[in-house]
């Protein structure tokens, strides 16, 4: 009987096993191209996107390997970067910023891409509509083109007497100029002018802000993009340097010390990002997944900024925050 049981229980192993080796993962580990217009060092997309993975249980060097290319703040160096990713031929590249996703999509037709924060992605020429974005690419929009008449309504509230408000931006980078519009677009409602102030490398931050006080600009909106994001300590810094109540286009420049944002989570986008690119590398075409759009937006504001420019915020707007910082 015993003899019995082992022929058996050998019969089964010995049946079961093709199953097990069809089981088993093949082929090679799925390479992730990372394409950030940031610096290499400590990130929160970087991290965002990393923790994204973790939660769909890929492990960096174990499971997947991910290609990282930064092109420290210079929007010029992107195309060439891609290129390099091309070659290296990865599987998907990840584009988080509106300027890394052109540089991408301007590099190959056929590698998947997957953009993380973009302002526009109609309006940048990204996509050909939310629902079915075509092509190779896909991803999350930040919509922040979108948010002109509201950021500027905030700031109004928070510096009641402004009337003319100071738009520091980088006409090089393609988001920048979609934001600009919208706002432009938003004045008239609002009884505003605007003063739009092109900066396209550090060395121009200071003259924008002695041309902001200058012309007597009584607030900023401070567009994020692969250059203020960069500098965004150093732009902070001018504008508390010059007084000048600021509403910024991401919640890192008011941890930096700025007044005010209104904007997506950008840790949440990054993170999300990683739900694509898993679609994608198992056998999801990207035109065919929809471009996903924020629910809801964060206001942030810096009680402490506000202070030391003599202004009063209403307890009404700080009951409206997500976050207050003091």
């Amino acid at each position: 009987m015993d003899d019995r049981r082992r022929f058996v229980r050998g019969l089964g192993l010995l049946l079961a096993s093709p199953l097990v080796a069809q089981a088993q993962p093949t082929g090679k580990v799925p390479r992730v191209g990372f394409l950030s217009y940031g610096s290499p060092g400590p990130s929160r997309e970087v991290d965002a996107f990393r923790q994204g993975l973790r939660e769909l249980r890929y492990i960096e060097g174990q499971n997947i390997a991910i290609e990282y290319r930064f092109a420290s703040g210079q929007v010029e160096r992107l195309p060439g970067l891609s290129a390099e990713l091309v070659r290296l031929k990865v599987d998907v590249i990840v584009a988080p910023s509106t300027a890394a996703a052109l540089a991408a999509k301007q590099a190959t037709s056929t590698i998947p891409i997957v953009f993380a924060v973009v302002a526009d992605a109609v309006g940048a020429g990204l996509i050909a509509n939310f629902a079915r974005p075509g092509g190779n690419i896909t991803g999350l929009t930040s919509s922040s083109a979108a948010l002109g008449g509201k950021r500027l309504g905030l700031l109004k509230q928070v510096a009641p007497k402004a009337s003319r408000v100071a738009v520091l931006y980088n006409p090089a980078d393609r988001s920048n100029v979609l934001v600009l519009k919208q706002l432009q677009e938003s004045v008239p409602t609002l009884g505003l002018t605007l003063q739009p102030l092109e900066v396209r490398e550090p060395g121009e931050f200071e003259g924008a802000f002695f041309a902001m006080t200058r012309e007597r600009a009584h607030a900023m909106f401070g567009a994020a993009g692969a250059l203020t994001n960069e500098h965004n300590k150093v732009l902070v810094d001018l504008a508390a340097k010059h007084r000048i109540p600021a509403m910024w286009g991401h919640r890192q420049f008011v941890d930096a010390g700025g007044l005010m944002s209104y904007a997506v989570n950008l840790y949440e986008q990054n993170r999300q990002a990683a739900v694509y690119v898993d679609k994608i590398l198992k056998g999801a075409k990207p035109g065919d997944l929809p471009v996903e759009q924020p629910t809801r937006y964060e206001l942030i504001i810096n009680l402490k900024t506000a202070k030391a420019l003599r202004l009063t915020v209403a307890q009404s707007l700080l009951l409206q925050a997500d976050q207050v910082i003091e």
